[in-house]
């Protein structure tokens, strides 16, 4: 999986980097309807999925 490293504004000093993601087109246009009625970005959701996983406030089920 390739990244590339993104420079944000000088003011900022959080550096961010792109990577892929493949997901099935049924569940990335429930996830682009779902960020349209949240009033934020598939990026957003899905950064913040992560950092809870990250943070332990959420978990996966084994074996799925």
């Amino acid at each position: 999986m390739a990244t590339q490293e993104t420079e944000l504004p000088a003011d900022s000093n959080h550096k961010k980097k792109n990577t892929s993601l493949r997901l099935d087109s049924k569940t990335l246009k429930a996830l682009k309807i779902r960020a349209i009625e949240e009033d934020t970005s598939v990026q957003k959701l899905i950064e913040n999925l992560i950092q809870a996983y990250l943070d332990g406030r959420i978990t996966f089920i084994k074996g799925k």
